[in-house]
């Protein structure tokens, strides 16, 4: 009889208990249905209490529990002064709903599509720390920061992105020492953006804000005092030596101080020799062309000049390493060799002005291959015509080009002393000697 009375007495606890359990999880979908509701109408106020209910009776119910809560607290956040208890409170509940959400993302992304990684919302939280912190710890937000971008790279947020350089710039303003790991920083969040705007199914919207990020970052490296080659020599200077076999430190000093214009510091020079030595590149045997002629060595320049350009597959660099070719074999008083590496700029890139400015330039230091002065003269003919094709390709040139065209001018030959010679205005000369090119008679 006790034994019956035992089972009659377990079997009714039970039927109370999934009494109590049906009716917990009726509570916790109408108190759902009232807060969310409620956050539609922006009516925050009366959406506080069931929300926060769900988030502790049953924090895995709807995805937009989360999302509501963030709109309701940043709402009271909003409407309540900055440092009274009040509002610390509001930000302490918004930072626990943020780790709830993290918590329990994985649980719940088994039944829910499209949920982001705990690491995308940590960089949420993030955003959020940073923005709305009545009290804001620099190494705490860039810590969160650096572990949800670490983690996500280029499918972080483009906020993420901006704020975590920015958070890095903050912390170089406070310690000098961490200069070279704000480079890192900026480096590699300038190519998760890159990455992120060359996805095949990037959407225009994201690829704008993307741009407008990258923009920003650039603009935040070069305002942080951590873009000058002093300060870039100081910190790879002595570290290159060190990771002389490291090719991928190599390519990263390479890069940043390229980048800034440091390519005639010794840090780049000795990164480039080394990072040739083991994986020969076009960057790096460029690097090796500048070391060389800081050495006034121009054949071993020219040399490393012409590796970059066998190495090199983009046609617009294949230009700009043969025309810098072109300039130092100017320099060196090699014209002829100048004029076929400026040439080869111009086949690489037609619309390239400078090589045209170059030619001008070799014309004119050597306009002499006649016995007859007056047709020496004509040279300068040429000389006009480079030069008025340099601007028309390149506006920028314009204002170097006219003051070059207004000072050849004056060397032309006038038509009366070029008429005794049997030519006129508008007939064809052929420029001879090395130049072996035809201009018109003005």
């Amino acid at each position: 009889m006790k034994m019956r009375m035992l089972v009659v007495t377990l079997l009714l606890s039970a039927g109370v208990m999934a009494g109590f359990a049906q009716d917990d999880a009726n509570k916790c979908t109408i108190n759902s249905s009232i807060s969310h509701e409620a956050v539609r109408a922006g009516n925050f106020k009366d959406a506080y209490e069931p929300w926060k209910a769900v988030m502790k009776d049953c924090p895995t119910l709807r995805y937009y529990t989360y999302t509501d809560g963030f709109k309701i607290l940043k709402h009271f956040l909003g409407q309540t002064k900055k440092g009274t208890p009040e509002y610390k409170a509001y930000f302490d509940e918004l930072m626990a709903a943020h780790d709830q959400l993290i918590q329990y993302v994985p649980e719940m992304s088994k039944t829910v599509k499209g949920l982001k990684s705990p690491a995308s919302y940590l960089g949420t939280k993030a955003e959020d720390y940073v923005q709305f912190s009545p009290d804001m710890d620099l190494n705490v937000a860039y810590d969160m920061l650096k572990k949800s971008t670490d983690e996500e790279k280029a499918e972080s947020s483009p906020n993420v992105l901006f704020f975590f350089v920015q958070m890095s710039g903050e912390k170089l303003k406070a310690d000098n020492n961490h200069r070279e790991q704000f480079i890192q920083d900026y480096l590699n969040a300038s190519q998760w953006t890159d990455d992120a705007m060359n996805a095949d199914d990037i959407k225009p919207n994201v690829k704008n804000a993307l741009s407008a990020i990258k923009d920003n970052l650039v603009a935040l490296f070069i305002n942080s005092g951590a873009a000058d080659c002093v300060s870039l020599q100081g910190i790879y200077g002595p570290k290159v030596e060190e990771n002389k076999t490291n090719l991928e430190y190599l390519q990263k000093v390479i890069d940043v101080m390229k980048m800034i214009g440091c390519t005639e510091e010794e840090a780049y020079f000795q990164a480039s020799y080394y990072s040739y030595q083991i994986q020969p590149t076009a960057e790096a045997a460029a690097g090796c062309a500048y070391m060389a002629y800081k050495k006034d060595d121009y054949d071993t320049t020219v040399k490393f000049f012409d590796e970059a350009i066998n190495l090199e597959e983009d046609n617009l660099k294949k230009a700009d390493f043969a025309y810098r070719a072109a300039a130092v074999l100017y320099q060196a008083k090699r014209f002829s060799q100048s004029r076929n590496y400026a040439q080869k700029a111009i086949n690489f890139n037609p619309n390239y002005g400078e090589p045209y400015l170059l030619i001008a330039t070799l014309y004119a230091s050597s306009p002499k291959w006649s016995e007859e002065p007056v047709l020496n003269k004509c040279t300068y003919f040429l000389v006009i015509d480079k030069l008025q094709r340099a601007k028309a390709l390149n506006p920028e040139l314009a204002t170097e080009a006219n003051k070059l065209i207004g000072t050849y001018s004056a060397y032309t030959p006038a038509a009366s002393d070029l008429f005794m010679l049997g030519y006129k205005t508008g007939d064809r000369i052929t420029i001879g000697g090395w130049i072996g090119e035809t201009t018109t008679i003005r």
